[in-house]
């Protein structure tokens, strides 16, 4: 079974999709571990809810990020974690968490990268440059997560129609029910170990459904 751990900074409701989706497709996967860095974040409730371990890690009691990464690490490794999900996670991660769980991670973002990525791109901030730039077409992108900020390799991606009246709010929440969507295939596609990374190029093994 593959062990799942997962961060989070706010609601949780890509969590709730991985849970839902690995209890009605009988996927052998199960969260082992949820850590969040904002004691409010509802995700935490979610998973305790659930059973399932969670954690709230404040970096402010550590020295720097570097040691508050030591310290994810050290709780994943102590759970045999296989694979970390970042479910709406808004810290950038240290080259030694990367690198302690090198193409073990994935990362959900609300755009189609590479375009509106990088530093300072995320949450409503995307969607209001989408629209500022006056896009036709947005949507969400699963991508492993390497040394770059929204630079590794793609995974799945999924598009959708920009309105002309449309708001920042709206696009939210069209990106909000693809990423529902296509997160969950990930980790059930990792989980079934269909995922093959050849450089930066990602091959899906099987017929996707």
């Amino acid at each position: 079974m593959l062990k799942i751990g997962v961060l989070i900074s706010g609601s949780g409701t890509n969590l709730q999709a991985i849970f839902e989706t690995i209890e009605n497709e009988n996927i052998n996967a199960k969260v082992e571990l949820v850590i969040s860095n904002k004691k409010d974040a509802y995700g935490l409730k979610r998973a305790k809810s659930r059973g399932i371990k969670s954690l709230y890690l404040d970096y402010k009691d550590f020295n720097n990020m570097e040691d508050y990464d030591l310290k994810l690490i050290e709780e994943f490794k102590e759970r045999d974690i296989e694979l970390i999900v970042l479910a709406g996670y808004l810290k950038v991660l240290s080259s030694n968490f990367i690198e302690a769980f090198k193409n073990k991670i994935i990362n959900i973002h609300p755009s189609l990268l590479p375009s509106f990525g990088g530093k300072g791109c995320y949450g409503e901030k995307v969607h209001e440059k989408v629209l500022n730039y006056g896009c036709k077409y947005s949507g969400a992108t699963v991508h492993f997560v390497d040394n770059g900020v929204d630079t590794g390799p793609i995974i799945l991606q999924k598009i959708v129609e920009i309105d002309e009246d449309e708001t920042i709010n709206s696009l939210k929440q069209k990106v909000l029910t693809i990423e529902h969507e296509i997160l969950p295939m990930a980790v059930k596609l990792f989980a079934e170990e269909r995922i093959v990374l050849n450089s930066r190029k990602v091959k899906i093994l099987g017929e996707m459904k």
